[in-house]
């Protein structure tokens, strides 16, 4: 077979609200996601032996990141060695809250399970995705999807951002880890679920509502990502929101040029910029 060359998204969450704390040590949520363009791109070709590549230095330096363990965790359950060469050219920003590693493990177990014609059912592959993050379960299929408990029960849902996303980085790097042990449930709010039936639904309602739950705790110990916040809505945008647990914010803007002047206005201060125009 010759080499499979694979697509791996980013994503955003349109609000993040922690609804419990549970008696396995994790926290039932509700969230939104919604995945972009913004991809990168994995290689994978046979080989006499297991090796890994990649252009960015973080992960050069990390001995087991998410796509070693990935396949080691195939190799464990199917009691085989997959001997594979998988270079990683990385595009989305690590440690940023746009699931650049779970997506890359996600990508790497579909790939790996096409590559050696493994015989693995879909249970068995979603209990393998969420053994290695809460956000892996959804990369298998990334669409606009409405998600629960941990994140790996996912309803998928029509909804599309019909206007200028802009995301902005400031090279920040926040532990999921962290931030899971700072929050706290709160008792009364709107839940997200009453979008999931319907039809379609207008990106302006949801964002009257959602929330990121963990925007305080982020901007008490982490200030400039809360100015990121602040300056989208001073330059223009109806909405702007952390994603995940950090530190990328995204905003959303109905006008082309409002958009490309705040984009410049970040890139200015060299933080990590991306932007999508409506579809």
């Amino acid at each position: 077979m010759a080499d499979l060359v694979i697509k791996s998204k980013a994503k955003i969450n349109l609000g993040l609200n922690i609804v419990s704390k549970r008696s396995d040590g994790f926290h039932n949520l509700e969230t939104f996601f919604y995945p972009l363009k913004l991809s990168d791109e994995l290689r994978f070709s046979k080989s006499d032996k297991f090796s890994f590549q990649t252009d960015n230095k973080i992960l050069i330096e990390e001995n087991n990141n998410l796509i070693i363990q990935a396949k080691d965790a195939l190799e464990n359950l199917l009691e085989t060695e997959l001997h594979v060469n998988i270079y990683l050219r990385k595009n989305i920003p690590v440690g940023a809250g746009l699931g650049g590693g779970s997506s890359n493990a996600a990508a790497t177990l579909l790939t790996l399970i096409k590559l050696f014609d493994l015989n693995l059912g879909q249970k068995e592959l979603s209990e393998i995705a969420l053994e290695l993050g809460s956000d892996v379960p959804y990369f298998l299929n990334p669409v606009s999807a409405f998600a629960e408990s941990r994140g790996e029960i996912i309803t998928p849902i029509n909804l599309n951002i019909n206007k200028y996303l802009l995301i902005v980085n400031p090279g920040i790097h926040i532990s999921t880890k962290w931030a899971f042990g700072r929050i706290a449930p709160k008792k009364t709010k709107i839940s997200l679920k009453s979008f999931v039936e319907k039809d379609k639904i207008e990106i302006e309602d949801l964002i009257s509502i959602a929330t990121n739950d963990f925007e305080k705790i982020v901007f008490e110990h982490f200030p400039k990502v809360k100015e990121i916040k602040d300056k989208m809505m001073e330059l223009g945008a109806i909405i702007s929101m952390m994603t995940g647990t950090g530190s990328t914010v995204w905003g959303i803007f109905k006008e082309k040029e409002i958009a490309e002047k705040s984009e410049q206005y970040f890139k200015i201060k060299n933080y990590y910029t991306y932007s999508e125009s409506p579809t």
